[in-house]
C-alpha cells in the first residue's frame, strides 16, 4: 500500500481518545502539527515580505496589516459602537456611510481583547484575526483528515494559506474568524452533531454578511438529516426522537444573521433598514448580470485597453471557483460541504458590490480546494513541497501587490 493510501485509511483523529483532556490536546496538536507549521510558514513568508518592502518604501507595515480599510471600520465599532442612522458621521478617512453594514462578533471580540491586552485596539484586533486564522487552518485540517487522511488535511490547510488573497488572513479583517466558524460548523455537521453545527453557523452569521451561506448550508443539511431520521426510525420509537436535534440545528443556523438584520431594522425604525444601509454602500441584488459583465470585460474588453492585475486575478479566482465546484459535485463531497460551496458561489453571483473583493469573499469557501488537495496528496513528497512552496511565494508576492501597489481594498 502506498503512503497516500495509508493516509487515506487512517481513522479520523487517531489516538485522540487517550489520557484525558491534556492528553487529547497534545495528541490533537501533534496530529495537526505539520498542517499548522506549514500554514504558519506560508503566512510568515507573506507578512515578512510585506514588512520588508513596506519599510523600504517608507510605509508603516502596521498600518497596512491592522489599521486600513475595513480594519478601521471594525475598530471604530469596537471603540464607539454602531450608528443610529442610515448615513454615518464623516471622518477624515471615510465617507459618511453607516457602520451598520458591518456585523458585530469580530468588533466585540476586538473590544474584549483590547480590555485585557496592553497593546492598543489595532494590535489587539490583529491578534484576534491571527487567532482566527490559525483556528481556521486547524479546523480545515481536521475536515480534510476526517474525510481523506492526514496528508490531504495537511495540504488543504497549507493550501488555504497560499491563496492569492491569503494576505487578508494576516490582516485585521473578518475572513479568518468567519472561516474558522464555518469550518467548525461543517466539521461538527460531518459528525452529525446538528445542534453544535447550528450554534457555530449562528456565530458565523454574526460575523459577515456571507454568513447567510453557512446558515443555508447547515439548515438544508440538517433538514435532510431529519427526513432521513424519520425514514430510519425503529418501530415504536417516537417520531420526534431522531428529528429534534437536526431540527433544532436547522433553526439555530440562521439565527445570528437574521438576528443582526432584525436588530438593525429596529435601530433604524424600518424593516428594510439593513438592506437600505447595504444599498448605500453599493451592495445590491444583481441576478448574476453584474458578475458576468465584469468577467466579460476582463476577457473580452476593448482591444488595447489595460486591465489592472488585481482585476485579472480576481476574475481568474472566480472562474476557477465555479470549475472547482463542479469537481466537488462530481467527487460527491459530503452534503454540508457541497451546500456551503454552492451557497457561497450563489451569494457571490447574485450580489452587486465591490468587484475587486469577490476573491476575498471566497476565501472561506475552502471546500473548493479539496479536489486540488486530493490530487496533490497522491504526488511524491518532493512534488508536494515544491508545489506548496511555489504557491506560498506567489501568494506572498501578490499580497505585497494588494497591500502596497493596488490603490483599493484587498
Amino acid at each position: 500500500m502506498s503512503s497516500a493510501s495509508a493516509e487515506a485509511t487512517r481513522p479520523d483523529d487517531a489516538g485522540l481518545g487517550r489520557g484525558g483532556f491534556r492528553g487529547r490536546t497534545g495528541d490533537a496538536l501533534r496530529l495537526a502539527g505539520p498542517a499548522l507549521l506549514g500554514y504558519g510558514a506560508a503566512r510568515l513568508l507573506g507578512v515578512s515580505l510585506l514588512y520588508y518592502l513596506a519599510k523600504r518604501r517608507g510605509e508603516s507595515p502596521g498600518t497596512l496589516l491592522y489599521d486600513s480599510w475595513d480594519a478601521r471600520w471594525y475598530q471604530m465599532i469596537a471603540a464607539g459602537g454602531y450608528n443610529h442612522t442610515i448615513h454615518g458621521v464623516p471622518h477624515t478617512w471615510h465617507h459618511a456611510f453607516s457602520n451598520l453594514a458591518f456585523f458585530p462578533l469580530y468588533p466585540a471580540l476586538c473590544r474584549a481583547a483590547h480590555a485585557v491586552l496592553p497593546l492598543g485596539l489595532p494590535k489587539s484586533s490583529w491578534l484576534v484575526a491571527l487567532a482566527g486564522a490559525f483556528a481556521a487552518a486547524w479546523l480545515i485540517f481536521l475536515i480534510g483528515n476526517r474525510l481523506y487522511g492526514r496528508r490531504t488535511g495537511t495540504i488543504l490547510a497549507v493550501m488555504w494559506g497560499c491563496m492569492p488573497h491569503a494576505v487578508v488572513e494576516s490582516m485585521a479583517y473578518t475572513e479568518a474568524l468567519f472561516t474558522a466558524l464555518c469550518a467548525a460548523a461543517l466539521y461538527v455537521a460531518l459528525a452529525r452533531r446538528w445542534v453544535w453545527a447550528g450554534v457555530f453557523a449562528a456565530l458565523a452569521g454574526l460575523t459577515r454578511p456571507t454568513g447567510v451561506a453557512i446558515a443555508a448550508a447547515i439548515s438544508l443539511a440538517a433538514a435532510v438529516a431529519a427526513l432521513q431520521g424519520l425514514r430510519r426510525r425503529e418501530e415504536g420509537e417516537p417520531w420526534w426522537r431522531p428529528v429534534w436535534r437536526p431540527a433544532l440545528g436547522a433553526l439555530l443556523a440562521p439565527a445570528g444573521w437574521l438576528g443582526f438584520v432584525a436588530w438593525v431594522g429596529l435601530r433604524l425604525h424600518r424593516r428594510d433598514g439593513y438592506f437600505v444601509v447595504q444599498s448605500e454602500w453599493g451592495n445590491r441584488f444583481s441576478k448574476g448580470g453584474y458578475l458576468l459583465r465584469h468577467i466579460r470585460s476582463v476577457f473580452l474588453g476593448p482591444r488595447g485597453s489595460q486591465v489592472p492585475v488585481a482585476f485579472v486575478v480576481v476574475t481568474l479566482v472566480v472562474v476557477a471557483s465555479f470549475a472547482l465546484c463542479a469537481l466537488c459535485v462530481a467527487q460527491r463531497q459530503p452534503l454540508p460541504l457541497l451546500l456551503f460551496s454552492v451557497a457561497m458561489l450563489t451569494v457571490l453571483a447574485l450580489g452587486r458590490g465591490v468587484y475587486i473583493a469577490r476573491a476575498r469573499f471566497l476565501l472561506p469557501a475552502f471546500p473548493l480546494l479539496i479536489p486540488l488537495a486530493r490530487v496533490l496528496a497522491r504526488a511524491h513528497r518532493r512534488t508536494i513541497a515544491y508545489t506548496l512552496s511555489t504557491a506560498a511565494v506567489g501568494s506572498a508576492v501578490y499580497g505585497v501587490h494588494l497591500a502596497l501597489i493596488w490603490s483599493g481594498p484587498p
